[in-house]
């Protein structure tokens, strides 16, 4: 017969306390998975709409550039043409 000093016992209550405590360390380590990823999409939500801003600024500043391209390249054939006018009044002259 076996008394509850019995190492035996003992045995059975520690592994079935092992039982109970491994699932809720499942759970737990689980719960604290699921607690990182919300944290990382948050981060990359964060990250996306500072991405997004960026995208825009820099969207502007190429439109800038690209009217300000568009502008000298007007001004450049303005100056040819004057250019060339000039040129031809030269030619008008006599020597």
């Amino acid at each position: 017969m076996k008394t509850l000093f019995d190492d035996d016992q003992h045995g059975e209550q520690r592994k079935n306390l092992k039982k109970e405590v491994g699932p809720l360390e499942k759970f737990k380590t689980l719960e604290d998975k699921i607690a990182a990823t919300i944290e990382r999409v948050k981060a990359l939500k964060e990250e996306k709409v500072l991405m997004d801003r960026r995208i825009r600024e820099l969207e502007r500043l190429l439109d800038e550039k690209s009217q300000e391209v568009e502008q000298l390249k007007a001004e450049k054939s303005l100056v040819r043409s004057q250019i060339e006018t000039l040129l031809d009044e030269l030619e008008t002259i006599p020597e």
